[in-house]
Order: structure tokens, then sequence, then C-alpha cells
């Protein structure tokens, strides 16, 4: 019998038992993580699949599984025999989740999930719905401990100091611009639950999660001083000692709750609804509250010029890795050795390993041929993967975690004989990452209304991609922030204005189920685009440094800027790349920046 079968079988027995006609089991940790530790990886563990996005709901007689279109064929996969119903968010007539809830459930239900793990945002959104169905939505379930007898503890990797030449403010500079933010909105408390916000507050890294360098903790903002609730055997005496000096305190990770209960009820608490659990909130509901985004979000995302340099440094390590990662693939390729797509993770893993301040990778490699790339978020296992042969497309999605900067780079390279479909297909994603590369914008601008630039060249030939086409970026921190995205389904989204030091993925794609997928990336960093009577403007400094395969492309698909475009960005590479690689990775460089 599927194992997830009986997993469900045995959580149905404890909705029974706590009068809960539906559960609520997300991708979601006390912190909303997007990459969770193992003890919050409750989706994965009940269903079977384990992208890092999605919602499994379970009744009585029924188990859905709602996602997004990038996993879609993972899931469908992943879920076979476990009777659990693939539920493609947002397909023309699947309904949202809550939709479902409100027309499948009758008045007097009782819905249940861990408040823990649901933001404040979503939880009040979802009691809103239910209520206008008279269905009761209880946020106090916590079930899986009754019936995960293996469930793995929480990680207690130690926590280390990000330290100068890499960071340009003091912790002390950016608690200071964090109160000013609080003062502004009348608040004498602030609580942080969002890992990275933490770890960038503190100028702190930990690896209790995989690929993001934080660490499971909460950190209490008040006015003279601060709580970091954590697990104090993750740091060092010296640690500990040198935060009092900035007037921060260690607490018990559990002690949070108490915390909060414990502060005035004439003072006011600073919260951030999407970024924090209602779960937590409930041990401040006596409280004033605040609801607004984090200072340090805005913050974090305005790198400074001194972290900009930084990670142009990284780009240059990260580019030259590349180099001797291709050089490697398309030699190997020549003499007819076996090469797989988990060999390519392997292999490029390995060579970012060797250069200066490499930490790990930033999230786990994307490496798919063909059909397999057509996945947007595809990952090839020792089970199962494909082997390079034949002719076809290979994407690769890949990034490092330096000490001095985050990369997340994607490239498509040909395998044997490429298609005029193919070629086709890449210089139309080509043209839409140059389209958006050469934008210029004002400062403030909301990002995701520049998302109809890069898909215009897509969208003129009736083609288009189901992912956004740019996410924020952190420094030494998630590969994926805010607060700005590029994606025009985001376009109600709050504060996403653009503004200079941002730095943000221009990831387009194309994708043909069952033959091939086509993403090409670079990260891009908004930088002043001059100032006129009109306002001040933004541009983009595109920071990736690595050659654009001109073997896929349709070359009189391209006009004379999208040329000149190509060719100057592909010159600025081989002068940055050159004097860090030499022999086989070098002669590789100089072929693939040749000029058009």
């Amino acid at each position: 019998m599927n194992p997830c079968k009986q997993r469900v079988a045995r959580l149905r027995e404890q909705m029974k038992n706590r009068g809960l006609d539906a559960y609520i089991v997300p991708s979601a940790d006390p912190h909303l993580s997007e990459y969770l530790p193992e003890h919050w990886q409750a989706r994965t563990w009940l269903s079977g699949f384990d992208g890092s996005a999605g919602t499994l709901l379970v009744t009585a007689n029924f188990a859905g599984l709602w996602t997004d279109s990038r996993y879609w064929e993972q899931a469908q996969a992943q879920l076979k025999g476990s009777d659990i119903a693939l539920m493609q968010q947002g397909q023309d007539g699947v309904p949202d989740m809550d939709d479902w809830l409100c027309t499948e459930l009758q008045p007097g239900m009782k819905v249940g999930a861990d408040g823990f793990t649901l933001s404040m945002r979503l939880a009040q959104d979802l009691q809103s719905a239910l209520e206008g169905v008279s269905v009761r939505f209880s946020c106090n379930e916590t079930l899986l401990d009754n019936i995960w007898p293996d469930r793995p503890a929480l990680p207690l990797e130690a926590i280390y100091e990000h330290e100068a030449p890499f960071v340009s403010q003091s912790r002390a500079e950016k608690l200071q611009q964090i109160r000013k933010g609080m003062e502004k909105l009348g608040a004498q408390w602030h609580l942080l639950s969002s890992l990275d916000d933490i770890a960038w507050t503190l100028n702190l890294r930990g690896s209790d999660v995989s690929y993001n360098p934080v660490f499971l903790s909460y950190l209490l903002i008040g006015p003279e001083q601060s709580e970091l609730f954590v697990d104090a055997a993750k740091l060092s005496p010296e640690l500990i000692e040198k935060l009092a000096t900035d007037r921060i305190s260690i607490k018990p990770y559990e002690n949070i709750g108490n915390a909060l209960a414990a502060l005035k009820d004439n003072e006011k608490l600073l919260i951030d609804p999407a970024r924090t659990t209602i779960g937590i909130c409930q041990a401040a509901a006596s409280l004033k509250r605040v609801e607004a985004l984090n200072p340090s979000q805005l913050l974090k995302s305005r790198k400074t010029a001194a972290d900009i340099q930084n990670v142009r440094n990284a780009m240059e390590a990260d580019g030259a890795a590349l180099c001797e990662f291709f050089a490697w693939f398309e030699q190997a390729m020549a003499n007819g050795e076996a090469v797989t797509e988990v060999t390519i993770d392997e292999r490029i893993n390995a060579a970012r390993a060797r250069q200066p301040h490499f930490v790990c990778p930033s999230f786990a490699t994307i490496a798919g041929f063909n059909a397999n790339g057509a996945m947007p978020h595809y990952r090839a296992t020792p089970e199962s993967h494909a082997v390079i042969e034949g002719n076809g497309l290979l994407l690769i999605d890949s990034g490092g975690q330096y000490l001095n900067g985050t990369t997340d780079i994607t490239r498509v390279v040909p395998v044997g004989q490429v298609s005029e479909s193919q070629k086709a297909d890449y210089t139309l994603v080509l043209k839409a990452m140059i389209a958006l590369s050469r934008a210029v914008f004002p400062v403030g601008f909301p990002a995701p209304l520049l998302d109809p630039i890069a898909r215009m060249p897509l969208w003129q030939q009736g083609l288009d991609f189901g992912h956004g086409t740019g996410h924020g970026v952190g420094y030494f921190l998630n590969v994926h922030e805010g607060p700005q995205g590029i994606s025009h389904r985001g376009y109600r989204n709050l504060n996403t204005g653009m503004q200079e030091g941002m730095i943000t993925s221009n990831e387009p794609g194309l994708y043909r189920p069952g033959q091939w997928g086509i993403r090409i990336e670079n990260l891009v960093c908004n930088v002043s685009g001059g100032e006129t009577e009109f306002g001040r403007f933004l541009k983009f400094e595109t920071l990736t440094l690595c050659p654009i395969d001109t073997r896929c492309i349709a070359t009189h698909m391209l006009d004379e800027a999208e040329r000149n475009w190509l060719n100057q960005y592909h010159e600025q590479v081989r002068n940055r790349l050159q004097p860090l690689v030499d022999g086989a990775a070098l002669q590789w460089l100089l072929e693939r920046t040749r000029p058009l």
C-alpha cells in the first residue's frame, strides 16, 4: 500500500477525534520559509510531493493538492497511487482552495489547520471566506505529532557572524534604521519572524535551512534593546558577548509566546501580516498591533554600493566556475563520455566550490534535457534522470551562495543538432530577456508592471510562460526575496516600487511539454538612469557573467539593437572573466563570446 495513503488515513482519524471536517497542510513553517527544515515538511511527508510550493487539503472523502503550473508534471508523477487529486491552481475550471471549501462544505462544518504554518493575512482571508458560508475555522489544530512518530528534530546547526569586508553596515546601524521605521508607524516593539530579515538585521548566518544561510529564531526589537529567541547552543560564548554589546539578549526559542504576552497592553507591536503566522500572533492577541511591511524588507532589498561591488566580484568567481564547467561538459560530450543530469549537478557544484568565498548552492540545481527542461522546477535524482545523448536542448538553472553575494543563472545549450523550431523558440526567449535588460523606468515604478516588456516578443507570437519574469535576490541570503517581483499577476501587491540597489532576476522562458524548455536568466541591479525635468529614472546593470550560447540563435530574428546588446554583453563577459580562467576554460570563453 502506498505509504501516503496510510498517512492520510491516520490524519483522518485525528480529524474525526477533533471534530474536523477538513484539514489544511500548507508548505510552511512558523517562519513562513520557502525552503523548510525536515521537521516542517509535513505536506511532503503526507502527500509524497516535494515541490517547494503547494497546499494539501484533506476531508473525510477527498484529498487534493493545489500547486501552480511550475509543478504540475512533477506533482502528477509523485502523487500517483496516493489517491490525492492534483488541483491545477490557475487552470480554467479549477477552483481555488478557498472557493472549493466554501462550495463543498456544509454550514456548521469545521476546518482546521496549524496556525504556526499560516500567515496572519492568509488565515484572516480564509476565516472571512468560511464565515460567509457559516463554516467554522480553527487554527489551533496540531495533529501531525500524533501520526508522525519519526518526525525529524529541529536543526541545531551553528550560527556564525557575517563579517567585514563582506558587510557594509553594522548591527547597530541596521537596528537604528529599523527603529526609525517603527517610530514612523508609532510602534514601540517589532516582531520579526522571517528568517532572512533576522539574519540580515543581525549580520548573522546559519545552516538550518537548505540553500538559505539562515537559522530558526525570532527577533523582538524594542525601543532600546532586542531579544533573540534561539537555541543558545547554536551560539558561541564569544558571539553571545558581541551581541550583548549591541544590547541583544539571548532567550530560548520556545519562549517567544511568553515574551509577547508579557508586553504592556498600552504599547504597540509592529508585525508584518504576510510574514508572521496567526499562531504567534495569538500570543499577542491583547496587544495593540500595527500591521505593516517589515521595515527590514525594503532596507534589505536596497543593497549598498559596497554590497553591489561585492556581488560583482562574486559574479566574476561564479562566471569563472561556469567557464570551467561548460568547457568540461563540451569536451565530455565530444569524447562520448556518459553524462547525465545528475552528473551536471555534481560537476557544476564542484566547480563553484573551487572559487573563493563559496559556501553552498543557493538552490537545488535544475538540469533538464529536452522534455525534462519543459518542467520549470524539475529536479533530477539518482533514481530518475535523463542521459545527455542524441539531439536537443539542455537547460541548466543553478546558483551559489558566496560570502560576497548570491547568484542565480539559467543557460540553455545545444546537444547534437538543434532544430529550426528550437532555434526560433530560443531566440524569442532571448529577445524577451534583452527587452527587459534594456528597460528604463521611473524610480518607484511598480516592479510587476515591467513584466509585459519581457513577455511582448512571446505574446506577439501567441506564446507565454507560467512563472514570473523576475524575483528579488538576497545578499548572501535567500535566492528569492522581496518586496519587488516582476510578474504581471502580482500587480495588486504593495510595496513593489523599484528602488536603486535592488537586485532582481530577469528570466523569461518558453516550455513545450514533452519536448523542450528554454529559460535564459541573468541577475540585474537597479542603477541610476539619470534625472530630467520629468523625474529620476532607473535602468538595469546586468550582473551575471556567462556567455549566452549563440549556436541556438536564429540570427535573422534579431534586430540591430538586440545584436548590439548581445555583442556588448559578451565583450564585457570576456573582458572580466578572461583574467580568471586558463586552459580549456579560457578557450571555451573566447569561443562562446565571439561577436555575431
